[in-house]
């Protein structure tokens, strides 16, 4: 269906109002403390619609929260200065993750500074913080729900009652920094009955640019509207509600008028920042086979480290040597260099090995320990670019223009003291120069040392009293 220029002010909404669980915090509301859990509402009061917000509301009201199904493009102030070439840093990254309501979290903003690690106790929710990444990832690269969320009712809130229809869902969000200045990202996700999308929201400078609704549950499409300016103030048109609307845009605005302009260049930057994106779990056991040759691509579990390494040996000498030094800082013994030798049987297979330095037998990695193992998996990483990671970045910009953010659960896990010091080191490093971000959830005794080291932000989720002192930490960093 053609998408229908609309002069006309907000529509009222038809179809039924979000869930409790998917409504924004309440003004107030400290950053990373839980608010007080709610009882059920009446049935009545779930179902009653807000007010609409009328173009050139203020942009405060927009920043309070999504009032998803209500939102209006061109409502609030003028974007002009931030979507239209705002004076945001050139490469596009994540600078907040909210948590509005997922799993355990309930108003969640997290600032993200260029090394960011995430410790508390079991259950504090760490492995949440970077699922949502992931998830966002995921979507902005232009998988569906169920890609994204392959459990979703994991991801409800804990202790969210159902409303009167039966539906629970949950609510997450991002503040992208880059060129086009802060745009914010927002959506609400119902889980159950059914997964789909119920509220999209691309925000800049308070104005939003594009929104979507959920106006016929009996339809598998949501109403969406973006600012367009011109002769038409606002464009509707349905998009589909098991995909990310934001990675739509570029194929559906045509940027003919300055307002499509702001649509686009805010757009398109959240879809280069959230792609930019590799989660990585080195698992050692798989590592020590000698690995079939290939592309050279690392994958998430780094298996074909051996094959990697081949690669780099060969065609980035300079981050192969930086490899190769940080292995002399972590690993046991003497160590001359990393090489990888070829199987002379037809599989071709290939094994990586130890240079232990002149008149010394090599040690195959296959005889490594396993922190060992998963420090030289993370080093190769942080000190390498999306070329050499299997993942999918957007061809919109030049690698150069774009920051690859690293998501590590269990970033020290099998570590030594001296490894840890060696990794954040790198992580450090690559943070300072603007091309690789991190965000890794770590135990207490990698954390402790991280809060020595300037330009690592520590995040404990599980002191709420810790939170937003260590949150504006990050952000000042």
């Amino acid at each position: 269906m053609d998408a229908i220029p609309d002069t006309a002010g907000p529509r009222p909404r038809t179809g039924p109002a979000v869930p409790e669980q998917f409504r924004p915090p309440r003004r107030g509301h400290r950053p990373g403390v839980a608010p007080r859990a709610a009882g059920p509402r009446p049935a009545a009061a779930a179902g009653a619609a807000g007010p609409p917000a009328a173009p050139g509301a203020a942009a405060a009201s927009a920043a309070a929260g999504p009032p998803y199904g209500d939102g209006t493009p061109g409502g609030g102030a003028s974007a002009a200065s931030g979507a239209a070439g705002g004076a945001g840093p050139v490469r596009p990254v994540a600078g907040e993750l909210r948590l509005s309501a997922f799993g355990p979290h309930r108003g969640l903003a997290l600032p993200l500074a260029p090394v960011t690690l995430l410790t508390g106790p079991s259950g504090s929710g760490k492995s949440h913080v970077l699922a949502a990444h992931e998830a966002l990832a995921a979507l902005a690269a232009g998988a569906t729900l169920e890609a994204a969320f392959p459990d979703p009712a994991a991801r409800v809130p804990d202790r969210a009652a159902a409303d009167a229809q039966g539906r629970r869902g949950f609510r997450i969000g991002c503040t992208v920094e880059g060129p086009a200045g802060p745009v914010r990202l927002d959506l609400a996700v119902q889980a159950e009955p059914a997964l789909r999308i119920v509220g999209e929201r691309l925000t800049a400078n308070g104005e939003i640019l594009f929104a979507t609704a959920l106006r016929d549950p009996a339809r598998r499409s949501v109403q969406a509207a973006w600012l367009t300016g011109g002769g038409a103030a606002v464009t509707r048109a349905p998009f589909p509600d098991d995909r990310l609307g934001t990675a739509l845009v570029p194929l559906r605005v045509a940027g003919a008028t300055p307002g499509q302009r702001r649509v686009l260049a805010a757009a398109e930057q959240v879809v280069v920042a959230l792609r930019s994106v590799f989660a990585c779990d080195p698992e050692p056991d798989r590592m020590r086979a000698p690995a079939p040759p290939g592309e050279g691509r690392l994958r998430r579990d780094c298996a074909n480290l051996a094959d990697v390494l081949r690669r780099t040996r060969h065609e980035c000498t300079t981050r192969h040597t930086l490899l190769a030094r940080a292995a002399q800082a972590a690993c046991a013994g003497r160590v001359h260099g990393l090489d990888a030798l070829a199987s002379g049987g037809e599989s071709g297979a290939v094994t990586a090995v130890l240079d232990r330095g002149p008149g010394l037998p090599a040690t195959e990695l296959g005889r490594l320990g396993s922190g060992e193992l998963r420090f030289l998996a993370l080093a190769l990483v942080l000190l390498t670019g999306p070329g050499v990671l299997a993942m999918d970045p957007a061809a919109e910009l030049l690698s150069a223009r774009q920051a690859l953010t690293v998501l590590a659960d269990g970033f020290d896990r099998g570590l030594d003291r001296r490894q840890n010091a060696e990794l954040l080191r790198l992580a450090l490093l690559a943070g300072g120069r603007g091309h690789v971000r991190l965000l890794a959830a770590v135990g207490e005794g990698a954390a402790a040392a991280a809060r020595e080291a300037p330009g690592a932000a520590v995040v404990d989720l599980g002191h709420d009293r810790h939170a937003p002192e260590e949150q504006r930490t990050a952000r000042n960093r």
